[in-house]
């Protein structure tokens, strides 16, 4: 996260009148001119992004489109027209905005929407962007008003308009601004304005990933962190990713010190299934919360439905934790089920957890909650032939 200071940077002439400041371990703020992030190449976490569109490995779509808009710009000889890119986390939207400077052999600059606070930190960006540099702006759905409305001119017209002084002295002054181009990233793009959404000239969302793309990219990364890995090992993991490159890095990592620790440091099919379970990701990514969550609604709720605030009372978990970080992912793998009476957890929930999924005759809905998946159905109705009769009121 960059951070950006108002203060204005010291005039050439004036530097040599003042005392040398003696060095402090206190963290410094960045002026306007020193927000670019400085990637150090030998970083592990740097080395493990792709660094062209070739490797980026996934997200066919989304590259092709880029690959147009590339081509063509660097055919006019432009900047690439503004980009916004949504979806899940982890899925690689830093990565590409990086990506997209390298290709257009531009300088990348990056901050977050919550670190431009005042005007004058966002005016302070835009000044110092050189010809065709990419402003990349993670979280932008947290952008305040101010700073939007600020954006709004830079966008269209490449100017910032600057108001001096106040009351009747007052007087707005417009800056131009080199052309550049503006990557807007954000897990919400429905909380964006209307607006600010309709000047980004290319809208594109990142999906999740397939098991053989996650495959390939965990493949990579442990040629990268030199760890040996058999094919098994790297779909034995990337099974357990959720399809996000982000948690199928991670869950590497995790496998790797313990290939280091238990065996012989080479990754195999055993060795991610014993120590994911160690973990506590079983199969289908599930972590023991998500495990939990679904228990409860199951044994105590007999599957639901349960509204959020009990569950969240059962479980003791706050609401918005389970609403935002548990169930998405439980909704996509279809375990469970929002209705207008709550959640609801579906029988795949409840074969994956081992217990027998309710039984529904056509008269009347039987629930048998049991550990044995092969245990015999609930005996059905004696009477099958018998039906209620509505009852009704006598006439006087």
């Amino acid at each position: 996260m960059a951070i950006v200071s108002s203060k204005p940077a010291d005039h050439p002439d004036d530097r040599h009148d003042r005392p040398t400041p003696q060095p402090t371990s206190a963290p410094t703020l960045l002026n306007a001119n020193e927000t670019e992030i400085d990637r150090d190449p030998t970083q592990p976490d740097e080395t493990l992004r792709p660094q062209s569109l070739s490797d980026y490995t996934g997200q066919k779509d989304l590259k092709a489109v880029l690959e147009i808009a590339i081509g063509a710009a660097k055919s006019r000889n432009e900047s690439l027209d503004h980009i916004l890119l949504y979806g899940p986390p982890g899925l690689g939207k830093t990565t590409m905005a990086l990506i997209l400077a390298t290709e257009m052999n531009v300088g990348c600059k990056i901050t977050t929407a919550p670190a431009l606070e005042r005007p004058r930190d966002i005016v302070g960006l835009l000044v110092n962007l050189q010809p065709g540099d990419i402003l990349f702006i993670d979280e932008i759905h947290r952008l305040n008003r101010v700073a939007e409305e600020i954006l709004y001119p830079a966008m269209e017209d490449r100017r910032i308009d600057v108001t001096i002084g106040k009351g009747a002295s007052a007087r707005t002054r417009s800056i131009a601004l080199e052309p550049f181009t503006l990557i807007g990233a954000t897990t919400k793009a429905g909380s964006l304005t209307a607006p600010l959404r309709a000047r980004f000239g290319l809208v594109q969302r990142l999906r999740f990933y397939e098991i053989d793309e996650l495959t390939a990219i965990i493949t990579r990364t442990a040629a990268l962190l030199d760890t040996p890995i058999d094919p098994d090992g790297s779909a034995e993991i990337a099974r357990r990713s959720r399809g996000t490159p982000r948690i199928a890095n991670r869950l590497l990592k995790r496998v790797r010190d313990y290939s280091q620790v238990k065996a012989d440091g080479t990754i195999t099919l055993e060795i991610a299934r014993t120590a994911l379970e160690l973990f506590e990701v079983d199969p289908m990514g599930l972590d023991w919360t998500d495990r939990r969550l679904l228990s409860i609604a199951i044994e105590q709720f007999n599957g639901g439905p349960v509204g959020l605030d009990t569950l969240a009372a059962a479980t003791g978990e706050d609401a918005q934790t389970i609403e935002e970080v548990y169930e998405p992912y439980l909704l996509q793998i279809g375990y469970l089920a929002r209705t207008h009476r709550g959640r609801v957890a579906t029988p795949a929930a409840w074969r994956h957890l081992g217990y027998t999924p309710p039984i529904v005759t056509p008269d009347k809905a039987q629930l048998s909650l049991s550990l044995h998946p092969n245990s015999p159905p609930a005996p059905p109705d004696p009477d099958p032939s018998r039906t209620t009769k509505p009852t009704t009121k006598p006439t006087p």
